[in-house]
C-alpha cells in the first residue's frame, strides 16, 4: 500500500516546530494578507519565508504557502509580489484557487496546487487543473468511493500535472468543518461584512439561534441551538479505508489552533498511516488515538462525508469539547543541563506532584513532563509550587529552552 504524506498546519513558530518535531512530512502555512487565516493572529510574514523554509529543508520537509482567498484587481499586484517572494525563498509550492495566482505562480515555474476553494468533485475537473497543477486538493464534499474513483482515473489516464509526475490527490483528514460548500460561505459577509473567502470569517454559525414568527412573535425551540455548527472531521476510524482509495496526501486542518493541537494530531495520524502500512491497525489502537483526538480542540468529532452518510453530528457548541485544558504558570528561567534540571517561577496556576506541565517554545515545540519531584529555592523538596516563587524540576528532556512557557494540563 502506497504511504502518504502527512500535511500539517502551522500558524506561527511553535506550530511550525511542533510539526516538524512531530513527524510532518509537509507543512501548509499563510503569510501576510492573502490567505484564508489572515482573520487570525496565526499567520507568518512574508520576510519570515526564509527561515521557515531554511527550518523545513533541515528536517528534508516541504513548505507549502497557502494563497488561496478570493482575489480582486486591487490584490493582484501584491499577490504577483507574494509569489515572487515565494520562489525567491524556495518555498516548495504554491496553494492557490484564484486563476489569476495560478497561472502566475505556473508560468514563474512554482509547482501550484488547486486549493480545497477550488471545488474539485470530478475527474474532470482533476484533469482540467492538471493543466497547471500537480497536485489537486478534493473538496470535502466527496466520499470514500469518489475519491477512489477519481484517484483510479487519474491513474488510468495518466494524467500528469505541469512537472511531469502523475497528478497527486490531497484530501483533508482532520479538523474543522464547515457548513457551506468546501468553505465558500457567505455568512459571515452578511452578518459582519467579514467575508469567509478572503480569509476573515467571523465563525457566525457556531453562534445559538431561535426561529422566531416575525408577525406574532412567538419563538420556536430547537433541539439543538447550535444548528449550523458542524463537528469536526476525525478519520481515524476508518483510516484504512481511506488509505485504500490511493490518496497521496492527508491534510490536518487548523491554523488557527494552538501547538499541542498540531503535535498531537500529527502525532496520531502519523502513527495511524505507519500502523495501516505495516499490517498492525487494530481497534484498540483506534480507541486510543481517539481518546488523545479529543483531548484537543475539537467541536465533537465526526466522519464527515467520506462513509455517504448524513452530516448530523452537530457540535452542539461554539468552542472546543477538548476534555483537556493548559493552563499558564510561568516561563523557564534557568536550565542545569548537567544535573538535568530546569528553573522556572510560578507566577499564575499552581501545580503538584504527578500533574503534567507542558512546555510549548517556539525552538522546543511541544511536549509534556509529569512532575515526579521538585524543590523550592532553598532546595527543599516540596509538593506544591508556591506562587510567585522560583520551583526545580528535575526531567531528561533536552530541548528545553529559556522562556519556553511552561503550563499544567488539566481536565475539563
Amino acid at each position: 500500500m502506497k504511504k502518504p504524506q502527512i500535511l500539517a498546519p502551522v500558524g506561527n513558530w511553535e506550530m511550525l516546530t511542533a510539526a516538524l518535531n512531530a513527524g510532518a512530512d509537509e507543512v501548509y502555512f499563510g503569510a501576510d494578507s492573502l490567505n484564508m487565516r489572515v482573520g487570525t493572529k496565526q499567520n507568518f510574514l512574508l520576510s519570515d519565508l526564509p527561515q521557515i523554509v531554511s527550518r523545513c529543508k533541515e528536517k528534508n520537509v516541504k513548505a507549502n504557502l497557502t494563497m488561496n482567498i478570493v482575489m480582486f484587481d486591487e490584490d493582484l499586484q501584491t499577490a504577483y509580489q507574494t509569489v515572487d517572494a515565494a520562489k525567491k525563498a524556495g518555498v516548495d509550492n504554491i496553494i492557490a484557487m484564484d486563476f489569476a495566482v495560478i497561472l502566475y505562480a505556473f508560468k514563474q515555474g512554482l509547482e501550484v496546487h488547486a486549493s480545497v476553494q477550488a471545488g474539485i468533485t470530478n475527474f474532470e475537473s482533476a484533469k482540467f487543473y492538471a493543466q497547471y497543477c500537480d497536485r489537486i486538493v478534493l473538496a470535502r464534499e466527496c466520499n470514500l468511493e469518489q475519491q477512489k474513483y477519481i484517484i483510479e482515473q487519474i491513474l488510468e489516464h495518466k494524467i500528469r500535472g505541469p512537472k511531469g509526475k502523475i497528478l497527486e490527490v490531497e484530501v483533508f483528514v482532520h479538523g474543522a468543518l464547515c457548513v457551506s460548500i468546501s468553505g465558500k460561505c457567505g455568512m459571515s459577509l452578511l452578518a459582519n461584512n467579514q467575508s469567509a473567502s478572503r480569509g476573515r470569517c467571523t465563525q457566525p454559525c457556531r453562534h445559538k439561534y431561535e426561529v422566531r414568527d416575525v408577525e406574532t412573535g412567538q419563538k420556536f425551540e430547537v433541539d439543538n441551538e447550535y444548528v449550523m455548527s458542524s463537528g469536526d472531521l476525525a478519520t481515524i476510524g476508518f483510516f484504512d479505508e481511506l488509505l485504500a482509495t490511493g490518496v497521496d496526501v492527508l491534510k490536518i486542518e487548523g491554523r488557527g489552533k494552538n501547538p499541542e493541537y498540531v503535535d498531537m494530531t500529527v502525532r496520531v495520524y502519523r502513527e495511524a498511516v505507519d500502523a495501516v502500512v505495516e499490517g498492525s491497525y487494530t481497534p484498540e489502537k483506534i480507541i486510543n488515538w481517539q481518546t488523545n483526538l479529543e483531548k484537543v480542540y475539537n467541536r465533537k468529532l465526526t466522519q464527515g462525508y467520506y462513509l455517504g452518510k448524513d452530516v448530523k453530528e452537530w457540535s452542539g457548541t461554539g468552542g472546543s469539547l477538548a476534555t483537556e485544558k493548559k493552563l499558564y504558570v510561568g516561563e523557564v528561567t534557568r536550565i542545569f543541563p548537567k544535573i538535568n534540571v530546569f528553573e522556572l517561577k510560578a507566577v499564575s496556576t499552581q501545580f503538584k506532584i504527578d500533574d503534567e506541565l507542558i512546555i510549548i517554545g517556539s525552538e522546543s515545540g511541544v511536549f509534556r513532563i509529569p512532575v515526579k519531584s521538585m524543590h523550592d529555592e532553598k532546595g527543599q523538596n516540596i509538593v506544591e509550587s508556591p506562587k510567585g516563587e522560583f520551583v526545580s524540576i528535575q526531567t531528561q528532556e533536552d530541548r528545553l529552552k529559556v522562556k519556553d512557557k511552561v503550563y499544567v494540563i488539566t481536565k475539563k
